[in-house]
């Protein structure tokens, strides 16, 4: 249908460092390998995605979390005829990034760094992915295609105005057109995180008891669901509708963007990459009355969900471990790991690399052991 505005693995705009291509497999296809037999992406398996890895085996983490949004985007991405292997490696990276905690440890770090460049997870997965890997005796980082890397560092939309630290510096050596959108593929990714999450977490605070099934029937976008199930299956036991309703719920969005997003496409008089390219937002795009339940959703979780206070106390622990190691770091440099000293950059990025790259469980018996 829209085969045409696929990104073309045998049109890449090649990798920064040429390697020798002896490989069956298309540039895609090997960008996604390296993204998962990566050693970041493996570390996902014990970083929280909202609920502290270690309290259940059944919380999704950023492991999980990445493989549900790489499935989404793979999903959407045949429904329109574009490259899958693009639209799941961006999906698969775009966490790779992120340090223990989630999004608290992000905010804690990037308070320890505020002097020396900040911390973003989105910069740093780019730093994961170009610099921090270490595969390859001829380069650092994983050498993705030029495709793979602009999708990733704009899937949530363009970069123009006060760059993170470490885009800044290497856009210096490699353009990714920060100015101009990105593929359908990667825009496709970004839409899928905001389906995973809208419908994961609702799932996951359920099983933590912060919410009742009864609860999400206050929205009517879940109503509707709900009240269409039940008059299917008279007496579906609410476990089971609970998952019925959040699959029935991502199927709905996932047909929604693929309707949207068609219409769109014609009605832009979208022929071209290029008019992709050069459009001020994104073409790939909810419904206005799906983004209205989205936003609801979004809402709904913040309110009940994200600052519930169950999850408070552990949030402000989980502030202190990262803060007390960042701080145990600057003071003791010799107790870093022997493969972690005298690389040439500040200390204080060499810290926060180091710490970004750990799992909760890693950063919580590290920060028991120096506080003892």
């Amino acid at each position: 249908m829209f085969k045409h505005l696929a990104s073309n693995p045998d049109k890449s705009n090649g990798r920064l460092y040429n390697e020798l291509d002896d490989d069956l497999r298309n540039p895609f296809e090997r960008d996604r390998a390296r993204v998962i037999h990566s050693n970041s992406f493996r570390k996902l398996k014990h970083k929280t995605q909202v609920f502290i890895e270690s309290e259940s085996d059944y919380f999704r983490t950023r492991l999980t979390h990445s493989l549900e949004v790489a499935q989404i985007s793979r999903s959407i991405c045949r429904l329109l005829e574009l490259d899958e292997d693009l639209g799941e490696t961006v999906a698969l990276a775009h966490d790779l990034g992120h340090p223990p905690f989630g999004h608290i440890g992000e905010d804690s770090l990037d308070n320890s760094m505020k002097k020396f460049g900040g911390f973003n997870h989105n910069d740093q997965t780019l730093r994961v992915l170009t610099f921090i890997e270490k595969r390859h005796p001829d380069f650092d980082g994983l050498n993705l295609t030029w495709e793979s890397l602009e999708g990733i560092i704009k899937h949530n939309g363009i970069l123009s105005d006060h760059l993170p630290y470490h885009l800044d510096n290497y856009s210096n050596l490699h353009n990714l057109n920060l100015t101009d959108q990105p593929y359908l593929e990667s825009q496709i990714a970004s839409i899928s995180d905001d389906i995973a999450y809208n419908n994961h977490d609702v799932e996951d605070a359920i099983r933590a008891n912060l919410i009742s099934l009864d609860d999400i029937a206050e929205l009517s976008f879940f109503k509707k669901i709900i009240i269409k199930l039940k008059d299917h299956y008279k007496d579906i036991p609410n476990k089971l509708l609970v998952y019925q309703v959040l699959r029935n719920s991502i199927s709905n969005m996932i047909n929604d963007i693929y309707e949207t997003t068609k219409k769109n496409l014609i009605e832009n008089n979208i022929n071209s990459i290029d008019d992709i390219r050069k459009k001020n937002n994104f073409v790939v795009s909810f419904s206005n009355e799906m983004k209205k339940n989205c936003d609801i959703i979004k809402k709904f979780l913040f309110e009940r969900v994200y600052n519930h206070s169950h999850l408070s106390d552990k949030r402000q622990y989980s502030k202190k471990v990262i803060s007390t190691l960042f701080t145990y770091f600057v003071k003791n440099n010799n107790k870093l790991p022997v493969d972690w000293r005298n690389q040439n950059i500040e200390i204080e990025r060499l810290i926060c690399d180091y710490i970004s790259g750990m799992t909760d469980r890693f950063a919580l018996n590290l920060y028991k052991e120096i506080s003892e």
